[in-house]
């Protein structure tokens, strides 16, 4: 996400979770049914599921197939493989502290 909601937000809303499910994140593992705890003042989000349960699903999850365009290649190929969490920047890994002092907003 860019970090907008559009208003959508009623209420607390979680905006991203840390490895993202199609990395196999914790939100991967989620079965219909699941409790999840969210906590805002602790900063904790939990899955009440079993670790062993979880083991179990971690062991069945796949990693989805990019549909609409050939990952073996061009940029898809490279924000796939290089391109970080949103925790991280959303930053190719490869330019991470590679450009020396912050630019202000109004140099570009």
């Amino acid at each position: 996400s860019d970090a907008r909601m559009s208003g959508t937000a009623y209420g607390t809303v979680v905006l991203h979770v840390a490895p993202e499910a199609a990395m196999g994140g914790p939100l991967a593992l989620v079965e219909e049914g699941d409790i999840i705890e969210l906590d805002v003042a602790k900063r904790k989000l939990h899955l009440h599921v079993a670790e062993d349960e979880l083991e179990k699903r971690r062991a069945k999850w796949k990693a989805p197939v990019p549909s609409r365009t050939d990952p073996t290649r061009g940029y898809v190929k490279l924000y796939i493989e290089h391109v970080n969490q949103a925790d991280e920047g959303c930053d190719f890994d490869f330019l991470v502290g590679k450009s020396g002092p912050i630019v202000p907003k109004d140099n570009h």
